[in-house]
């Protein structure tokens, strides 16, 4: 089997370029501060590589006062791992 890691992604602000992704599911690109999330997708792009869709943007450490309630958050793996995570 093909172990082709690139990934082409869809929407957001790098559509149309390709990273490489290795066996990642989830891919976050850090662009201007902030955190922007590639989700896998089942679609194959031609011979080469693999469909990531955008599915938003999040801040580093997370939500912000009265914004949303930073407890509550979705972590952010690629945050959490560099030490920008909020209250656990």
């Amino acid at each position: 089997m093909d172990t082709n890691t690139k990934a082409h992604l869809v929407g957001g602000p790098r559509d149309g370029s390709t990273h490489d992704a290795g066996d990642s599911a989830l891919l976050e690109l850090e662009i201007d501060g902030m955190i922007h999330r590639y989700v896998r997708t089942t679609k194959r792009h031609g011979e080469d590589g693999t469909v990531y869709n955008y599915d938003g943007m999040v801040a580093p450490g997370g939500g912000e006062p009265g914004v949303e309630d930073p407890a509550a958050r979705v972590a952010s793996p690629r945050a959490d791992a560099e030490g920008h995570g909020g209250s656990h």
